[in-house]
């Protein structure tokens, strides 16, 4: 905590910090603006996701089904002592069966765009709390590119765009729909761009579309087969200015 209280705001945020931690992450948050602003960011975040990810009800049948399975007395039991505990084991009946027919949500219907811009932040967010947001440190395109070679279906195109202010510093493979895509990460001044490179089928969006999700900006286009989806807190002329370079750079 003393070298990076970012890594605790996350579990401050999920109430899972012992009280002394606590009190020393408030006493931290009130001090430090920056820290505040990213505790705002991940408030503003978890608030998405609920809203754009609902939780999805349990059939009655199946509820019917569960309490039959585990009897009439126990089932009162376990409503006395935690009303949603039965929704809970319903849960788990629900993930298991999907395990076991390699057919969840996400693989049995495209992946809205909304859902996969949400993705796309996660890794983008995790990558800054990681000790290490880059897998292959390097601005040399032709170290990057190769690095992709067997790690992922295809090798992204990499260009160099130091000369118009963002030069390459390297390169991660994240999960996007249960799908490794290759990651190119550059550099804008105090700030760090994630470009994620997705298939065009994965990605129903239209050509540079762009949206902010809890005061980080997402720039996406679509050329040459490939979804690109540009994210960071960098300004949105910034990130546009961006996107028209690497859209406009020879191969």
């Amino acid at each position: 905590m003393e070298n990076d209280p970012r890594l605790l705001v996350h579990a401050y945020v999920d109430g899972e910090l012992d009280p002394a931690h606590a009190l020393e992450l408030e006493r931290q948050l009130a001090q430090d603006p920056a820290l505040a602003a990213e505790r705002e960011r991940i408030d503003a975040l978890r608030q998405v996701i609920k809203e754009r990810l609902p939780p999805l009800p349990v059939p009655l049948a199946l509820a019917r089904r569960i309490d039959a399975a585990i009897g009439p007395n126990r089932a009162r039991a376990r409503a006395f002592s935690a009303p949603p505990s039965w929704r809970a084991l319903a849960a788990s009946v629900i993930v298991a069966a999907c395990l076991a027919s390699s057919a969840t949500w996400f693989a049995a219907r495209p992946v809205p765009a909304e859902a996969t811009a949400d993705m796309v932040l996660a890794s983008h967010l995790r990558s800054l709390m990681a000790p290490q947001p880059i897998d292959v440190v390097s601005s040399d395109r032709h170290t990057v590119k190769p690095w992709f070679n067997g790690r992922v279906t295809e090798a992204p195109r990499v260009v160099d765009l130091s000369p118009e202010g963002f030069p390459l510093v390297g390169g991660r493979v994240d999960v996007i729909g249960r799908t490794p895509v290759p990651t190119l990460v550059y550099h804008r001044r105090q700030h760090l761009i994630s470009l994620m490179a997705l298939p065009s089928g994965q990605s129903p969006l239209a050509i540079s579309s762009e949206r902010t999700i809890a005061g980080y900006h997402i720039v996406t286009w679509t050329q040459d087969g490939v979804t690109y989806w540009a994210v960071s807190d960098v300004a949105i002329p910034d990130l546009e200015s961006f996107a028209k370079a690497f859209r406009d750079a020879p191969a």
